[in-house]
């Protein structure tokens, strides 16, 4: 009887044995399985560029990278949290903000890949017509400063006001230097100018706000950017690191997808033309 119980402990302490080497396996093989795993934490606004980083997802995961997505409402937050390393990179900006976020603010973020544009349109406010503008009628605009001066160059560019020849991407209300029917300009953040829309004569909007607005450029907009304009390559919208951060390989492989032919042909369906992948 003893010998047949000494004979099971044996049996049950071999089982465990072998359960505890197995489970030691995994825990090394899972180990390892993470240690290889790559995450990209990624900032964006909502539309269209969290939407197109949505796509991306899949086609990462099959290179073993993980895209975290967080989701901004303003254009200041995913701009210093990429520099001070909370996020690995943000998609919603364009070359023209960026470079004077980081002159304002001191900051060190790169352009790592174009991968689409958004034409920029005037919108019907009150008034539905360019045609319709009064004496003293009000407009509402991007106060950031390369926003304000591509919607003042479209203003411009339809005839409503002239600004000094040389104001260019920096162009501000203030050089404005004939304005026929005395407009009022009102400068908002850019996320809460379609908020206005009830309120002023036009609203001058960034494409993935006039998207969330429920806003189509091509079907909506009294005037847009052409596709072929300086502007449209000027403002093409990138995918941003902190400086040292370029040859990332994640980050590489992200842009790669971002520029696939899938997700061009995402882009191109969804947005009917009011998001164009650039080349």
């Amino acid at each position: 009887m003893k010998n047949k119980t000494l004979k099971n402990l044996g049996k049950k302490i071999a089982t465990v044995a072998v359960a505890t080497a197995l489970a030691l396996t995994s825990l090394v093989g899972c180990g390892e399985a993470n240690k290889e795993a790559k995450v990209i934490k990624i900032g964006a606004t909502a539309t269209p560029h969290a939407e197109i980083l949505e796509q991306a997802k899949e086609a990462l995961a099959k290179e073993g990278i993980t895209l975290e997505i967080t989701v901004f409402d303003d254009y200041v937050l995913p701009m210093t949290a990429v520099e001070s390393g909370e996020l690995d990179a943000n998609y919603f900006a364009h070359v023209p903000y960026v470079d004077q976020f980081n002159v304002e603010q001191g900051t060190h973020i790169v352009n790592v890949g174009g991968i689409h544009y958004e034409p920029f349109g005037i919108y019907p406010g009150t008034k539905k017509s360019l045609d319709e503008v009064a004496e003293g009628d009000t407009i509402a605009v991007p106060n950031d400063t390369t926003n304000e001066a591509r919607a003042l160059l479209l203003l411009e560019a339809n005839g409503l006001i002239k600004l000094k020849d040389d104001a260019g991407l920096t162009a501000t209300v203030n050089d404005i230097v004939e304005n026929p029917k005395n407009i009022n300009f009102e400068e908002l953040e850019a996320a809460q100018v379609a908020r206005v829309i009830d309120e002023v004569a036009f609203v001058v909007l960034n494409g993935n706000y006039a998207l969330a607005a429920g806003l189509s450029v091509g079907k909506d907009s009294i005037a847009f950017e052409a596709s072929d304009s300086e502007a449209a390559k000027t403002y093409v919208n990138i995918v941003a690191v902190k400086e040292g951060n370029e040859n990332n390989e994640a980050i590489k492989k992200l842009v790669e997808v971002l520029k696939s032919d899938d997700v061009k042909k995402f882009i191109n369906e969804k947005y009917d033309g009011a998001v164009v992948p650039f080349n």
